[in-house]
C-alpha cells in the first residue's frame, strides 16, 4: 500500500507569502526529500492561481506504506519544518491510500 501524505497551508491573518520566515519555512520543507529517506516522490510550492478558497502553500509526498509515513512524521527535518509552519499557518492533511483511490485517464 503506499500513500499520498498531502498537506495544504493556510498564513495565518497579518503573515505574507514574500515574508522571509514563509519563505525560510518554505525552503526548509522543498528540502524534505533530499533529508528523509522515507519519501519516494516530494512536492511543495506556492499556490499559484489565486482564488480566494485557495490554500498558500502545499506539500505532497509519496510514501511506501504506513510504517514510513509514520518514520517521516518522527524525523527531526519534518519536525523542524513543521515547528516552522505552526508559528506562520493553519493547515489541514489527508493521507490516502493509493490503492483505493481512483484514477481516471484515457
Amino acid at each position: 500500500m503506499t500513500i499520498r501524505h498531502i498537506v495544504l497551508f493556510r498564513l495565518n491573518a497579518g503573515m505574507d507569502r514574500g515574508d522571509s520566515c514563509v519563505l525560510r519555512a518554505a525552503a526548509l520543507s522543498r528540502t524534505h526529500a533530499e533529508h528523509i529517506p522515507e519519501i519516494l516522490e516530494w512536492w511543495a510550492g506556492f499556490d499559484c492561481g489565486g482564488r480566494s478558497i485557495s490554500c498558500d502553500f502545499m506539500v505532497m509526498g509519496l510514501f511506501a506504506g504506513r510504517a514510513e509515513l509514520d518514520r517521516y512524521l518522527k524525523d527531526p527535518h519534518h519536525r523542524r519544518g513543521a515547528g516552522q509552519w505552526a508559528e506562520l499557518a493553519s493547515w489541514v492533511v489527508i493521507d490516502v491510500d493509493e490503492g483505493e483511490s481512483h484514477v481516471s485517464g484515457e
